[in-house]
């Protein structure tokens, strides 16, 4: 038989299901057992690149190794100052790049700020003040104005109950809730009046939920899974930056190879030639490019910060 959401089902059933009570809540025995098999009320992180890993993922673009191998040929030549400008600007870039990619892998801890620390359940019959992380799906959680939703509630009771959703739906407006609603066919997440949901905050009014879903099961937590298990994909300006940068720098090692060629057919020595042209392209390839890019998107990115 297929489950059926949480907002189609009756209080009744609800509390059947996960086999609590709505005067008394669960015991602590019992919520001590469903937090050892259910796990915390936590958004879990999955571990990211390393900041090594990062760096070096910045050094394996087209210009940047075009680069590296100019500054390698630059010492050879004895041009000692070009070389260590090149590595100087390269070093620049990457580290200019891991930050930005840094700071964009925050979004996760940004979800986590979301999450109030303490929820007020009741446990043993009795309203009790607990840390998020311990509540566990059949607990019955006291929800007032101005408290953060510990976890995904199906609401028992609703007086006046008005709740902030923008965060996952976008919507601006207080949504109004109702604990007696019911829905038999499915509905979106703004409609779903009879439930409450994780990091949502209460405006308005006041209600009692019985928790349904708590950590990664929650709809918080499918937002994070999807954040953190999304590819990384190259945004349209990135990728114009990469194609121009593929452009230059084979444009400029094909000139190059032209003016070798070319002295070669006038009858110059081999090796002066060669050196000409190693010159050429170090004074051709645009060193700063990269730098200026990175440099100029982190301004942009603080300002719209």
């Amino acid at each position: 038989m297929e489950k059926l959401p949480w907002y189609q089902q009756s209080i009744n059933e609800v509390c059947q299901k996960l086999e609590t009570n709505i005067e008394k809540g669960l015991t602590s025995e019992e919520a001590k057992r469903r937090l050892e098999k259910y796990g915390r009320n936590e958004l879990i992180q999955t571990k990211g690149p390393s900041i090594l890993e990062m760096f070096l993922e910045q050094l394996k673009d087209y210009m940047v190794i075009i680069l590296i191998i100019a500054s390698v040929i630059s010492i050879v030549l004895g041009e000692i100052t070009d070389s260590v400008i090149i590595i100087a600007i390269v070093i620049i870039n990457a580290v200019l790049g891991v930050v930005q990619e840094y700071r964009a892998g925050k979004a996760l801890e940004a979800l986590k700020k979301m999450s109030a620390p303490n929820a007020k359940v009741i446990r043993d019959g009795e309203p009790v003040v607990i840390p998020s992380s311990e509540v566990v799906p059949g607990d019955i959680a006291i929800l007032e104005a101005g408290d953060y939703i510990p976890a995904d509630v199906r609401l028992v009771s609703s007086v006046n109950l008005k709740v902030e959703e923008a965060a996952l739906t976008g919507e601006s407006v207080p949504v109004e809730k109702d604990a007696h609603a019911e829905f038999n066919g499915e509905i979106g997440l703004g409609d779903q009046i009879n439930c409450g949901f994780m990091s949502t905050i209460v405006t308005y009014g006041r209600g009692t939920g019985i928790v349904t879903e708590t950590g990664m099961n929650t709809v918080m937590g499918s937002i994070a899974t999807m954040l953190q298990e999304a590819p990384q994909e190259d945004t349209p300006l990135q990728k114009k930056l990469a194609q121009m940068g593929k452009m230059l720098g084979t444009g400029c090692l094909v000139i190059c190879l032209v003016v070798f060629i070319m002295g070669l057919l006038r009858g110059e020595e081999i090796l002066s030639m060669f050196m000409t042209a190693v010159s050429l392209a170090v004074a051709a390839i645009p060193e700063g490019l990269p730098a200026v890019v990175t440099i100029v998107l982190a301004i942009g990115m603080q300002r719209m910060v």
